[in-house]
């Protein structure tokens, strides 16, 4: 991994291309970003930086945040992401990274929060079918059905698709298309869509299957 980066995804809307195609794109405000923090071999077992987004004031930190921030010289930031990047030997503590370490055309790996849906049932949670609307179905339409047999197994198997909570994990999506850069509003407008509701945090990088 060569690039990475802390964003916040604004909304959806579509641009048009030279050809006048229309092209669904999510619009994600991306740093700029500082170095938080820098891991190294010698000191840690490996290579990676620390990225701090979005300015927040000291008096919603804890103590050893704020100890964290002091000891790198660097304002307080609200989200923290480290990122093992390639090669680190030209990256320092203090420096800027903005989105135009991304340009048009690049694919990326984007990670973010899903939005939650609360405690779902099976066919909203797993797409499972329902049952029949007519000829006394009774009112089971979208009940989970057999769960486990009372002799044999005598238990409920692991990983039974069953109802719960729906939503609000980390998801990545693959092999996305950066299709163009603000530099100066700090925008990158990648074709398709990402995790998360509007406002949520979300992590750009490299594809790493490109």
């Amino acid at each position: 991994m060569k690039k990475g980066i802390i964003g916040k995804k604004i909304g959806m809307t579509q641009i048009f291309d030279e050809v006048g195609n229309v092209i669904p794109v999510t619009v994600i405000e991306a740093g700029p970003c500082v170095v938080a923090q820098k891991k190294t071999a010698e000191n840690d077992g490996y290579e990676a930086v620390q990225l701090g987004f979005m300015d927040v004031k000291e008096k919603h930190m804890t103590k050893a945040e704020k100890g964290h921030f002091a000891k790198a010289n660097v304002a307080p930031k609200k989200h923290l992401k480290e990122f093992r990047f390639d090669d680190c030997s030209g990256i320092n503590v203090g420096d800027i990274i903005s989105v135009e370490t991304f340009a048009a055309g690049d694919k990326v790996d984007v990670t973010g929060i899903t939005k939650g849906h609360g405690y779902s049932g099976v066919v909203k949670r797993w797409n499972t079918a329902i049952k029949r609307m007519t000829h006394g179905g009774g009112p089971i339409h979208r009940n989970i059905g057999s769960v486990g047999a009372n002799s044999t197994p005598s238990r409920i198997y692991k990983n039974k698709k069953m109802p719960g909570h729906y939503g609000s994990e980390q998801v990545t999506v693959l092999n996305l298309n950066v299709v163009k850069i603000d530099a100066e509003k700090n925008l990158i407008a990648i074709k398709g869509a990402v995790p998360g509701a509007r406002g949520g945090i979300v992590f750009i990088r490299d594809s790493v299957k490109a």
